[in-house]
């Protein structure tokens, strides 16, 4: 009798634990959802109130793909902005071959990552020169990366302008090669994930894209 009545209440609870998952799940997809639709409105705004002196790949030639000190200027000026107001974006992340479309906030950290794709601190702003690295969760934002191909086109765009990067390896390594983040004297993008990207809980190895700036 009292093994029946501690099954039941045992019932119940799992019950509701999993009704309260679910619930959070929910939540946190919806909040997501309605916080990229937000912030990229927001952000676009901002690129059209800065449209008449955003620089933009149309202007780059192989000579001219080092930043300049002006471009350098408007970047540490955003870096500034972004580092006192903790809400802006830092920019967008498109790979329209894939239907990748998501805001770029700074840092990793569970929030951030839930909400959009993360720059990792310590890398190059994107548009700067060197290794710029961005990550995202695999079972969300970067869940499009599983069908990435080589040649593939990469946009950033940020308030000190649009570049465009092109795929040049795709590659499965474990957690501890930090050699990807290594910085770079050229122009290049790496984007992590984690592998495999239908692993239940967390998975054992990390998902790497590496590109190079495009000029012109």
């Amino acid at each position: 009798m009292q093994n029946n009545r501690w099954i039941r209440w045992s019932r119940r609870l799992f019950f509701v634990i999993g009704i309260a998952l679910l619930g959070y799940v929910a939540f946190a997809l919806l909040d997501a959802r309605i916080y990229q639709a937000v912030q990229s409105r927001q952000f676009q705004q901002e690129l059209n109130g800065l449209k008449p002196s955003v620089s933009s790949d149309k202007h780059l030639s192989a000579s001219s793909i080092h930043s300049t000190p002006a471009k350098e200027n408007l970047l540490t000026a955003e870096r500034i902005y972004i580092a006192g107001s903790g809400r802006t974006p830092l920019g967008r992340i498109e790979i329209s071959t894939i239907g990748l479309e998501a805001i770029i906030l700074e840092g990793t950290d569970a929030r951030t990552l839930r909400r959009g794709v993360g720059h990792i601190p310590g890398t190059p702003l994107p548009g700067q020169q060197g290794n710029v690295a961005i990550t995202g969760h695999r079972d969300t934002f970067f869940r499009p990366l599983r069908n990435i191909r080589k040649d593939d086109e990469i946009r950033l765009t940020t308030l000190g302008g649009s570049y465009r990067y092109g795929v040049d390896s795709i590659k499965v390594v474990g957690p501890e090669d930090m050699e990807v983040l290594d910085n770079s004297d050229g122009a290049i993008l790496t984007l992590v994930t984690c592998y495999p990207f239908y692993y239940v809980g967390p998975a054992p190895k990390r998902f790497v894209v590496r590109a190079h700036r495009i000029p012109g």
